[in-house]
């Protein structure tokens, strides 16, 4: 967390804000936009991926989520573009990652090791590894149409 450099005229921070805080989750993203305003130059741009709740999450899904998943997680998407305004910026646009998208990103982030494992069934790490990857595809289809990824693109205040 932190960092002397800076000012920069553009600072990308895609679903790493939890890395500029210690803060606890949704807290984090507070302290995180001040110190991406402290991180971009007048003029310059904040590019901010981070997650927001499209709709509160019932018990039973998040139950299904990430270990100890909670409502109080994330914010809303309203409540996170305001956050943004309150730590100096003014959102140029807003974006959300579509449900194909959110299947391209999960179904890409397993595939190698999907592919590796049905070669290689039997082999010693096959158990753990074949563990791990259901245990994944069970929770994002848990959290897919409720945990939702906006991309920010924020303008600093100038002052």
């Amino acid at each position: 967390m932190g960092t002397r450099r800076g000012p920069a005229d553009l600072v990308l921070c895609l679903g790493a804000s939890h890395a500029l805080s210690t803060a606890e989750p949704p807290r984090h993203t507070t302290e995180a936009l001040r110190e991406l305003r402290r991180l971009v130059a007048d003029g310059g741009r904040v590019v901010l991926g981070e997650g927001f709740w499209e709709r509160t999450p019932a018990p039973a899904e998040l139950s299904g989520m990430w270990p100890g998943a909670s409502a109080d997680d994330h914010y809303g998407l309203a409540r996170l573009l305001d956050l943004a305004v309150d730590a100096g910026f003014r959102p140029e646009w807003t974006e959300t990652a579509s449900p194909a998208e959110w299947e391209e990103f999960e179904s890409a982030y397993q595939a190698d090791t999907e592919v590796w494992l049905a070669g290689h069934p039997d082999h010693p790490l096959a158990a753990e590894t074949r563990e791990r990857l259901d245990t994944h595809r069970s929770q994002w289809l848990t959290y897919r149409g409720v945990l939702g990824i906006a991309y920010l693109t924020l303008v600093p205040v100038s002052g």
